[in-house]
């Protein structure tokens, strides 16, 4: 095999930067002391930034791991063979941690990029004197040929797989352009750069291993091997083309020619095509290019072997400029199955909502049975947190983590999640599994008797545990879901017992979570407003027309907004154990869209929508948050929360708006678990 998780010692780093050592891998520390050092060595790095902003780069994704593709050309972010790997491209968070640029020489800004309609394929064009080139550049997907032994499935596979491979070719289509490849790997995060051999003497093809790792670039330009990088550079004509592969399959298998490379892009398009023709993102509705869009990236943030979901590409891109708030994201969290399984639904993607299921069956449970908030994409335990100081970090935000220590935190609203996630799988599929049964009884179990405690939030606060309103809401959510999945089962005693409990947790929350003025509190402790309590609204926790929720949202939308786009709540108000602020948070506004449409505030919930459309990057993909300020997007990229949010706010607004052509009034905060909104302009 050509990926081992074998570890090399680091060496010397040819192009002038530190070796690394040791040392500079370390555990997380949260203490006072060290966010302070982190604040100063970030204002340290506020010069202006070679960095492009996180919404330039496009995602390429084969469903086993994905890139980020810069404007200028360069594979900036890429681990192999899985999504959580080690980076062997990895300039997006150090800009000596490895590159693999195709472009016109000397040239850094494109004419014009896009995706391939209705693909994860990129097409970009450079325009320059009498000189025009295309380039395209896509992870291969590829007919089924054997079994999968770079990352084995326990899923039933399809037909179509990841080749392990990333395809780029270039197309002279006017005059004629000088055409450079580099190609600098740097294993480990940068910190083993490669050691570069040609293949059989040929200057066609090249192997780069470090870190235990080997992959091959094949091309049919003319290699030349400096140091840690490989160069290649040619002239192309009017009608010329050139290819490049680069692979770390088992066998090393590379496109052999350009018309092989063609063969397989175009494959991957067939596939990319044939697979969005299985759902139905409303056709003919005029938001069907940005649903579309989210569909395929949700698609792409999947690993197809288990069927989780990743919650983005990437690690460690902040959430404030310069600042400390970098966590790695490259898990799948049980919180997001309840959404991935709505989205899904909605858009026709059944088959990948139960795989979805499965792998949430598949995962080993606590020693109480529940499960915990996060697990591996291969649904394992262990995600350690390490922080990697021998890298600047995006921009200089530090620290660059891998691994996330949330994984053992305590957060009660898990339970819920998983419980409205099975019920939605339920009541689509008409069936109950089996298997998933004893999921049901432990997770109500559990959420009956911690829903008394407190926690650290759907948020991952890093400050005292406090007794937050939407985890006793998600609490109540799991009650609920059981006791009508136990009605489903045929159990009255477990319906009654689980019923009983979801009415004492609503009533607490009535009680204690209410402010003065008839607006749902962060936590019991505090009047200060948080934009998770807009989950009332979507998991129907009161009806669209008790007054208390209507001023929740009103006050949300209102009080806790920058520039019309939801905070998740004031930083100056909430002890989440960091410093700094951060930008607003693009899922907290989509929930803003989908509570306003459910409390009867269709026009608003309609102008925020198309605010937020309009909001998605040039190439229509979300980042974790958005900075009111400075127009830009912040935090992880691309984000499944965000665009998961983005579909099911765009259908109730779809679906808002044909039962007003038809005369009655706005659904019902649960209709969308059991409607699809027909085609409508």
């Amino acid at each position: 095999m050509s990926v081992s998780e074998k570890k090399k010692p680091a060496r010397t780093n040819e192009r002038g930067k530190r070796a690394p050592a040791e040392a500079a891998v370390r555990p997380a520390d949260t203490s006072g002391a060290a966010r302070a050092a982190l604040e100063r060595r970030a204002q340290s790095a506020a010069a202006p930034s070679p960095f492009p902003p996180i919404a330039d780069y496009a995602f390429l994704s084969n469903c086993h791991t994905g890139a980020l593709l810069a404007p200028d050309g360069s594979i900036d972010w890429l681990c192999v063979p899985r999504f959580d790997s080690p980076s062997v491209f990895g300039s997006l968070l150090d800009r000596e941690g490895g590159l693999f640029r195709l472009a016109p020489y000397g040239i850094n800004v494109p004419s014009a990029r896009y995706y391939e309609p209705g693909t994860n394929v990129m097409i970009t064009t450079w325009k320059l004197g009498d000189g025009w080139i295309q380039v395209r550049d896509a992870l291969t997907m590829g007919p089924r040929t054997h079994e999968d032994g770079i990352t084995p499935h326990t899923r039933p596979p399809a037909d179509y797989d990841a080749d392990h491979m990333l395809v780029r070719t270039v197309t002279c289509l006017e005059g004629e352009v000088h055409v450079e490849l580099v190609c600098e790997p740097a294993f480990d995060y940068g910190r083993t750069p490669a050691e570069w051999a040609l293949v059989d003497g040929s200057r066609h093809a090249a192997d780069a291993t470090g870190a235990g790792v080997t992959i091959r670039l094949a091309t049919d330009l003319d290699l030349g091997i400096e140091a840690n990088r490989v160069r290649a550079q040619r002239t192309l004509s009017k009608g010329e083309e050139a290819y490049v592969t680069l692979s770390w399959s088992e066998e090393l298998a590379c496109a052999t020619s350009v018309d092989d490379a063609t063969r397989r892009l175009d494959a991957t398009v067939r596939y990319w095509r044939r697979w969005l023709g299985r759902a139905r993102p409303f056709a003919d509705h005029r938001w069907r290019e940005a649903i579309q869009r989210s569909t395929l990236t949700i698609k792409g943030l999947t690993y197809m072997p288990t069927g989780a979901t990743v919650a983005a590409l990437t690690t460690s891109l902040p959430e404030t400029p310069g600042g400390e708030r970098n966590w790695d994201y490259r898990y799948t969290w049980m919180r997001d199955a309840t959404f991935t399984l709505q989205a899904l639904h909605l858009i026709g993607l059944d088959w990948e909502a139960d795989e979805f299921m499965q792998f949430v069956g598949d995962v080993e449970p606590n020693s109480d049975g529940g499960l915990q908030i996060m697990y591996g994409i291969d649904g394992r335990r262990d995600l350690t947190e390490t922080l990697r100081d021998d890298l600047s970090g995006y921009a200089g935000a530090s620290p660059v983590r891998v691994g996330n220590g949330a994984f053992d935190q305590r957060q009660n609203d898990v339970y819920g999640a998983v419980l409205d996630s099975i019920l939605k799988h339920t009541v689509h599929s008409q069936r109950l599994p089996r298997r998933l049964w004893p999921i049901v009884q432990a997770q109500a179990e559990c959420a009956a008797s911690v829903w008394q405690q407190p926690d650290q939030g759907i948020w991952e606060a890093r400050g005292k545990p406090q007794h937050y309103v939407s985890s006793k809401l998600m609490c109540w959510v799991a009650m609920d879901r059981a006791s009508k999945l136990a009605e489903i089962r045929g159990n009255p005693e477990l319906q009654s017992q689980w019923r009983a409990t979801a009415e004492e947790i609503h009533a607490d929350i009535l009680e204690h979570g209410v402010s003065e003025r008839g607006v749902l509190r962060q936590h019991y402790d505090t009047d200060a407003l948080d934009a998770s309590t807009l989950l009332a609204a979507t998991f129907a926790f009161l009806p669209p027309n008790d007054k208390r929720l209507y001023s929740t949202v009103i006050a949300i939308a209102d009080e806790l907004t920058e520039n019309g786009y939801v905070l998740r709540y004031r930083t100056d108000e909430t002890d989440d154990g960091m410093s700094g602020k951060e930008g607003t948070f693009l899922i907290c506004s989509f929930w803003l869209v989908s509570a306003l449409s459910i409390v009867g505030e269709a026009q608003r919930a309609h102008d925020l929508m198309e605010r937020l459309l309009r909001l998605g990057s040039p190439l229509g993909l979300y980042a974790e948050e958005f900075d009111a300020e400075t127009d830009r997007h912040l935090g992880n990229f691309p984000q499944a929360f965000s665009h998961l949010a983005q579909i099911e706010a765009a259908a109730r607004i779809i679906l808002t708006e044909q039962l007003a052509l038809e005369g009655f009034g706005p659904p019902s905060a649960g209709a969308l678990a059991h409607s699809v909104p027909k085609a409508s302009r």
